[in-house]
């Protein structure tokens, strides 16, 4: 089995840690800012009076007073109660596909010369990152097989949005923007596909799966019409099958009409084996932070790349980076385009990680991902199976490649442990909880591991000796896995009607907006 032969005995570190703007005291100071000169002074004014009145504040900002001891102790007590794939074994992060990344590329990314790089400055000054920018769209551009890439989306969901801009756009240069109202998915692809189509307007059509875990042609079948604006698809999905007839679902939308849009968030099982031109798209996305290695950071640092053919390029998102035979530049002439995803352009940082990432490892490498990717996830499957209540339910038999969508169901109701039961439990073990699978879980009890290319045999093993002691524990003690965790640095259970409550957690600012318009100020600030 390899070095570890069972489970670790961990134990995180808890620091009983306050928010950092409850720490120090009144004046504290972990450094002294010079004041202006006199003659500077004399020869601007003060600096408070150089600001337009209406942009200054009335008062100061209440930031913590703390010295520099204290600060570096607070950050220091919090990444200690933080694990993830430099800490830990990262499988279980099914679809977000938690493999290494290089150290080297954050040598470069950390480089004064692309750190203080500035967004504002001429084209002129920053011809390294627009040439980074600029290959990374021509190695994408072989990978996908479309003709043209912006790299301007903060991640994944936003290239999805910038797609399904662009399908809309396509439409309604044809005359059919209003009749193609409809946008067809599945089940099981990212919930952004329909997020994004239903935020702009469209019709969400869902197919879900037939017993051989595919999504039903037939049904599609029944769906297409002329009000047909596309097919947003994953293949494979989330439960690791290949779709073996997604030239034909491609065929159906094209002859109604449609264009197909491919979600390759996850490329890892497929690198250098399939590609979206092949398979007939029209478009695809890719999440650069998963598959092409940089740090899948927890709402950011993220990029995602928006594909497309030939015949919508003209419609991709402003600016594209172009080169003209001697410099490179920011290309905003769009009169076709769907606009700005954001603010500048992209994010240099993960940009310049998979540019390296792709440099490293050349066509043979990246196809080498995509081979070891399915190979660990097969061993780790036949493994996982022998553990007595777990099993792989949907389509039986059916190969899968890059991942899986196991069920604990039948441990559940032997012993009443649940999936998040165990997700919970898992902590306690050094492991970052699971990722059961998106909601509606289509599979009870899910559990959708993925052990990408990063991962070794001792590295499975050890993670797959770690759930066969939770269900043997499920059995001896289902009281211990149901209160877990007991080791981690969050020993206690979250009361998830937080997440829900107006009162308590206002999950953006419109939301808080609207619940100071029902209830009002006095009531928030009891």
């Amino acid at each position: 089995m390899g070095y570890y032969k069972t489970h670790r005995n961990y134990q995180q570190a808890r620091w009983d840690e306050p928010i950092i703007l409850e720490l120090g005291n009144p004046g504290e100071r972990g450094i002294l800012v010079p004041q202006a000169a006199a003659k500077v002074v004399r020869k601007v004014g003060a600096a408070e009076k150089l600001l337009p009145a209406g942009l200054r504040r009335k008062h100061a900002p209440q930031l913590p007073e703390m010295s520099q001891m204290q600060v570096l102790r607070h950050y220091m007590r919090l990444s200690q109660e933080t694990i993830g794939t430099d800490i830990n074994i990262d499988i279980g992060l099914g679809t977000c596909t938690m493999k290494y990344s290089p150290k080297i590329n954050e040598q470069f990314v950390r480089s004064p010369k692309l750190a203080e790089v500035h967004p504002c400055q001429d084209d002129a000054t920053t011809q390294g990152i627009l040439e980074i920018m600029y290959r990374t769209e021509q190695y994408l551009k072989a990978i996908s097989g479309m003709d043209k890439v912006s790299l301007q989306a903060g991640g994944g969901s936003q290239a999805i949005f910038a797609n399904v801009e662009t399908i809309r756009r396509y439409h309604e240069s044809r005359g059919e923007g209003e009749q193609r109202n409809e946008i067809i998915t599945t089940i099981l692809s990212h919930p952004a596909n329909p997020g994004a189509a239903a935020t702009l307007g469209y019709k969400v059509i869902t197919l879900y799966p037939g017993a051989d875990g595919l999504p039903d042609l037939e049904a599609l079948k029944a769906a297409v019409s002329k009000h047909t604006a596309a097919l947003m698809i994953t293949n494979p999905e989330d439960t690791g099958i290949y779709n073996h007839r997604i030239q034909q679902f491609v065929d159906i939308v094209h002859k109604a009409g449609g264009l197909c849009s491919y979600d390759q968030a996850n490329l890892n099982g497929v690198f250098g084996i399939t590609r979206a031109k092949e398979a007939g798209f029209d478009m695809c996305h890719y999440n650069l932070h998963k598959s092409f290695s940089s740090p899948h950071g927890c709402q950011g640092p993220a990029a995602g790349a928006q594909c497309v053919s030939r015949k919508l390029a003209k419609f991709i998102a402003v600016p594209t980076v172009e080169f003209d035979g001697k410099k490179y530049y920011l290309d905003y002439d769009r009169p076709d385009s769907i606009g700005k995803l954001r603010k500048f352009y992209g994010v240099p940082a993960v940009l310049v990680r998979v540019y390296a990432f792709i440099r490293s490892l050349g066509p043979d490498g990246m196809k080498e991902i995509g081979e070891l990717s399915i190979l660990n996830n097969n061993y780790m499957l036949k493994k996982l199976l022998e553990i007595k209540g777990l099993t792989l339910p949907w389509a039986p038999g059916k190969f899968r490649m890059e991942q899986a969508r196991l069920s604990w169901e039948e441990l559940t109701k032997e012993t009443g442990v649940t999936t998040d039961d165990i997700c919970r439990r898992i902590l306690d073990y050094g492991f970052q909880d699971y990722f059961a699978s998106h909601h509606p879980r289509v599979i009870p009890e899910p559990f959708t591991p993925e052990p990408v290319e990063s991962y070794s045999k001792d590295d499975i093993d050890e993670f797959v000796a770690a759930f066969k002691a939770i269900a043997q524990e499920a059995r001896d003690n289902p009281k211990l896995v149901k209160t877990a965790p007991h080791k981690a640095a969050l020993a206690t259970q979250i009361d998830e009607s937080g997440l829900t409550s107006w009162k308590k957690f206002a999950t953006t600012w419109r939301a808080y907006k609207k619940y100071v318009a029902r209830k009002g100020d006095s009531h928030l600030r009891k």
